[in-house]
Parts: C-alpha cells; sequence; structure tokens
C-alpha cells in the first residue's frame, strides 16, 4: 500500500475515513487524539532528543470495527507500552547523571534535556487521556494513561530539581564570592590601618630628615619626635577604627 502523498508522515497501513482527514494538514502537529466519525488516531512524539527541536511522531490507529493498530501494521498498544518504557529509561538516565554531576556546566545541560522532556510527557499524558475518554472501554489504554501520568510526574520533578540544583549552586557560588571579598576587604583595611598609623611618623622623618641646616636643638628632641609621631599615628588609628566601629553598629541596627 503506497503513502498518501498529501499526507506523507502517516502509515501506509492506514486508511483514515474522510472526517479524520480533514482535521490534519501536511504536518503531523502537536500530540494529540483526532476525533472523526467512527473512528480515533492518536498522535504522540518520540523521547526529545537533546538540542533537536524537531519530535518524531508516533501513531496510532482505532479503525471503527478493530482494535488500536500501530504504524507497523500490528494491533493492539504494544508499540505504545514501549514508547512509555523509554520515556523512563530516558529519565532515569537524566536523574543518574544529576546525582553524579560535578559542574555547573553539567547541571545545565542535564536541565536543558529535562525541560523539553517534561513538556513532552505532559502532552504525551493528556493525548493518551483524549484517547481513553473515547475508548474508555480499553483496560490497555487505561493502563497506559495512568503509567503515562506516573511518567509526567517523575519527569516533572526532574525538571525541577535540575533546575534547582542549579539555581543552588548559583546561591552557592554567589557566597563563596562575597566571604572572599569580605575577606580580601578586611586584609585592605588592616593593611590601611598598619599604613596610617606609620604616616605621621613618616611625615615627621621626612621633614627632618631633608638635606637642611637645622638648629643644633633639634638633634636632642629625636626621641621626642619619635614618640609623637608614634603617638600621633596612635591616635589616628584610634579616630579611624571607632568611625568603623560605629559604621558596623549602625548596618547592624
Amino acid at each position: 500500500m503506497a503513502v498518501d502523498p498529501e499526507y506523507p508522515y502517516l502509515p501506509a497501513c492506514f486508511e483514515l475515513e474522510e472526517a479524520l482527514r480533514e482535521q490534519l494538514s501536511n504536518r503531523p502537529g502537536h500530540q494529540r487524539c483526532v476525533v472523526g466519525e467512527h473512528e480515533l488516531l492518536l498522535v504522540v512524539h518520540e523521547v526529545p532528543k537533546p538540542g533537536v527541536p524537531e519530535r518524531d511522531p508516533v501513531f496510532f490507529w482505532h479503525p471503527a470495527d478493530g482494535a488500536w493498530i500501530d504504524a507497523a501494521g500490528k494491533e493492539g498498544l504494544r508499540e505504545l507500552t514501549r514508547l512509555l518504557k523509554r520515556f523512563e529509561v530516558a529519565i532515569d538516565g537524566l536523574e543518574e547523571s544529576l546525582d553524579v554531576a560535578s559542574t555547573a556546566a553539567e547541571v545545565f545541560g542535564l536541565a536543558r534535556a529535562a525541560g523539553p522532556l517534561a513538556r513532552t510527557a505532559r502532552n504525551l499524558a493528556q493525548a493518551i487521556e483524549q484517547a481513553r475518554v473515547h475508548d474508555d472501554d480499553n483496560r490497555d489504554l487505561i493502563a497506559c494513561r495512568d503509567r503515562a501520568r506516573e511518567i509526567e510526574r517523575a519527569s516533572y520533578q526532574l525538571n525541577h530539581e535540575s533546575r534547582l540544583t542549579l539555581e543552588f549552586w548559583q546561591a552557592e557560588q554567589s557566597e563563596a564570592q562575597r566571604e572572599s571579598a569580605r575577606g580580601l576587604n578586611r586584609i585592605a583595611f588592616r593593611l590601611n590601618l598598619l599604613a596610617g598609623f606609620f604616616l605621621p611618623l613618616v611625615a615627621l622623618g621626612a621633614l627632618f630628615g631633608m638635606n637642611v641646616k637645622l638648629p643644633d636643638f633639634t638633634k636632642g628632641l629625636f626621641w621626642g619626635i619619635f614618640a609623637g609621631g608614634l603617638l600621633m599615628g596612635g591616635v589616628l588609628l584610634w579616630f579611624v577604627g571607632r568611625g568603623v566601629d560605629d559604621g558596623r553598629r549602625d548596618d547592624e541596627d
């Protein structure tokens, strides 16, 4: 049986009624259950591939006088069960990778993969639910619906955990950077205090050490000048430290 040129994506074994064909375009479209007069067409997507925006469609046809048929022409929903299994394997693999991820780049890659997976799983569950509404006595379809809901919940949890892990690492890195900046500020502050303590002494040394003729009485005041410079440095250090302490108390209040 040849493929319909108007709907090249449809399996050749599908002989859809006109009511179904009228609702289709030249593209598969989103995941859904197309309802005709007497038939159903379930359109779902394969597990999304990382970095690939296109989705591979998977079709199941429910003729008026028979059971569900997959794209290979086989009766039943075994292929739908295999599709659900592939979703479960993909989710389990991403969860294991998330547990052993050690860099932000790895977690970011997992988050990029988990987002499309969660959206596809959600739409898959909705499409199966739509089919169940019109084929409510099919126990296999009900089982697939419940399994799809579990996959939807697991994929949402994976997507949430991957993004939460990435945000936690970002916050942790920011805290480490702030703590490092505080440590550098403390070191710079102590160095500035040390420089301020010796500033008066250096200034006096520069003043009295200039190559100019000074009175003889200044020679006997060397230790006095030295002590005065240290005293002025201590007073300056006390004033600066007091101002810093007052600022810290204001910030705490």
